[in-house]
C-alpha cells in the first residue's frame, strides 16, 4: 500500500504508510503522522513542542469481508503561542470516537437499505456504534431545523404505543418535521413556542389543527397573529364518532330480531364514503337496508355525506360559507340531539374551519408520517432511546421504509 492509496481510497492525508499486518483474520495498516503536518488545535499554529505520543485503533473499511483497523500514534503538542497543551487533532477521525470517517460514510450509506443490526453484522463492529454512527449524524442535520422560512405549520399528536404520545409540528411547505415534543396537548408544545420566540424573525401565517381547546388555547397566547385551520379530516371523524355512538344506541334499543340484523356489522358502512362503496353492491344494498329500518339513522348518515361536500368548494369561500350555515341550520332543525349539539360544535369552530378556504393546510400529510413511524417501529422492534428516536422521525421526510432499522 502506499500513500496516495491512504488518500484516494480512505481519505486519510497527512500521514504515511508505515506497515500492514495480518492478524486473527484482521487488517491492520498502522500509519505515521507527517512532522510538518502537527499544529496546534486551538490556534493553529505551528510553534509547538511535542510531550510524547500514545497509540491509537480505530475501525475502519472492512476489505474483502474481514475487518479492517487503522493505527496511528497520536500526539500530545504544546503551543508556545496560546500555552496549551492538548491532543492533536486527526484528521481522518473525531478523536471522541472509535472509528474512521469513511466507515461513517460507508455505515450511512449501508443504512439506507439495511437496519442497524444488519449494518454491524456486515461492518463486524458493534450494534452500539452503528446507532451512535447514525446519531450522530442526525444530530447534526436535524437538531435544530432551520425556521426561518416557516410560515405554514400543522400540528397533530401521534401514539408511540403503550399509552405515550408525541405531538409533532410539521412544516407544511417542506414537509419537514421541525419539532417533536413529549406527550400532547399544550405543554408538549412548550419547548417549540420558545425556539420560535428566540428566531424573532419567524413569522407563522396560520396553523392547521383538530379542534384540541389545549392546541386552539396554545396558538391563541402564542401565535395571537395566525390564522387558526381547523383540519377537515378530524371535524369529519368526530361526526364519526357522533354517527358511531347513535348506531349503537339504535341497536341496544332494537326490539325485533331484523332490525338487529341489519343493524348490527353495519358500523363500517355509515363511515365509509359513500363513493367508495359504489362498486360493492352488495354492501351497499346493506347500507340502504339499514338506513331505511331507521329514518334518524338515515338523517343522521346523509348530513355526514352532506357535511363531506363542505371541502369540495374549492377557493370559493363565499359558497362554502353558505354550505356550512346551511348545514347548521338544518342540524339545528332536525329534532335530533345528536345532530343539534354538533352544530352547535361546528358554530363555535365556524371560522377555523371557513379559514381552510384561506389557506388549504390539513394535517394530511401528518397521517402519512404517522404510518411510515409505524413502520419504522416495527422494522426496529421498537425504541429505548428517545432522543434517537425523535431524531429519526425529524428525518422521516427524506426517507423511504429501507432506511429505518
Amino acid at each position: 500500500m502506499s500513500t496516495s492509496l491512504l488518500y484516494h481510497a480512505f481519505g486519510i492525508k497527512g500521514y504515511d504508510y508505515v506497515r500492514t499486518q495480518y492478524h486473527g483474520g484482521n487488517i491492520i495498516f498502522t500509519i505515521e503522522r507527517k512532522p510538518f503536518c502537527l499544529y496546534c488545535p486551538c490556534c493553529k499554529g505551528k510553534d509547538i513542542i511535542r510531550h510524547g505520543a500514545l497509540p491509537r485503533w480505530f475501525y475502519s473499511v472492512p476489505l474483502g469481508g474481514r475487518p479492517s483497523y487503522t493505527v496511528t500514534y497520536v500526539t500530545r503538542i504544546e503551543c508556545k503561542q496560546c500555552r496549551i497543551t492538548r491532543q492533536a487533532d486527526i484528521s481522518f477521525a473525531d478523536k471522541r470516537v472509535t472509528y474512521t470517517k469513511a466507515l461513517e460514510r460507508y455505515a450511512l450509506g449501508l443504512a439506507r437499505h439495511m437496519t442497524i443490526k444488519d449494518v454491524a453484522k456486515h461492518l463486524g463492529i458493534s450494534w452500539d456504534i452503528v446507532k451512535g454512527i447514525q446519531k450522530r449524524y442526525l444530530k447534526k442535520r436535524y437538531k435544530n431545523p432551520k425556521l426561518k422560512e416557516l410560515q405554514l405549520i400543522a400540528v397533530d399528536e401521534i401514539n408511540i404505543g403503550k399509552g405515550r404520545y408525541f405531538t409533532v409540528v410539521l412544516n407544511f411547505k417542506t414537509g419537514a418535521i421541525v419539532f417533536v415534543g413529549d406527550g400532547k396537548g399544550s405543554e408538549a408544545l412548550e419547548p417549540f413556542w420558545a425556539k420560535l420566540k428566540r428566531k424573532k424573525s419567524v413569522k407563522i401565517k396560520a396553523v392547521a389543527m383538530d379542534m384540541s381547546r389545549a392546541y386552539i388555547k396554545a396558538v391563541t397566547e402564542n401565535l395571537p397573529n395566525a390564522t387558526i385551520v381547523f383540519d377537515h379530516f378530524h371535524v369529519i371523524k368526530l361526526f364519526n364518532e357522533k354517527l358511531s355512538d347513535f348506531r349503537r344506541k339504535l341497536l341496544d334499543t332494537a326490539h325485533e330480531i331484523m332490525k338487529k340484523s341489519v343493524l348490527k356489522g353495519s358500523r363500517w358502512l355509515l363511515l365509509t364514503a359513500r363513493e367508495k362503496l359504489a362498486d360493492k353492491q352488495n354492501r351497499k344494498v346493506r347500507l340502504e337496508r339499514a338506513l331505511a329500518l331507521n329514518e334518524p339513522l338515515a338523517t343522521a348518515y346523509y348530513m355526514k355525506e352532506d357535511l363531506r361536500q363542505l371541502w369540495g368548494w374549492g377557493d370559493d369561500k363565499h359558497a362554502a360559507t353558505w354550505h356550512l350555515d346551511s348545514w347548521i341550520e338544518m342540524a339545528k332543525a332536525s329534532g335530533m340531539l345528536m345532530l343539534e349539539k354538533f352544530a352547535q360544535t361546528l358554530e363555535r369552530h365556524r371560522d377555523g374551519i371557513l379559514a381552510y378556504f384561506n389557506y388549504q393546510i390539513t394535517t394530511g400529510p401528518l397521517e402519512g408520517i404517522n404510518n411510515k413511524i409505524n413502520t419504522m417501529k416495527r422494522q426496529a422492534y421498537g425504541f429505548r432511546d428517545m432522543e434517537f428516536f425523535k431524531l429519526k422521525i425529524m428525518a422521516l421526510h427524506e426517507t423511504k421504509y429501507a432506511l429505518v432499522g
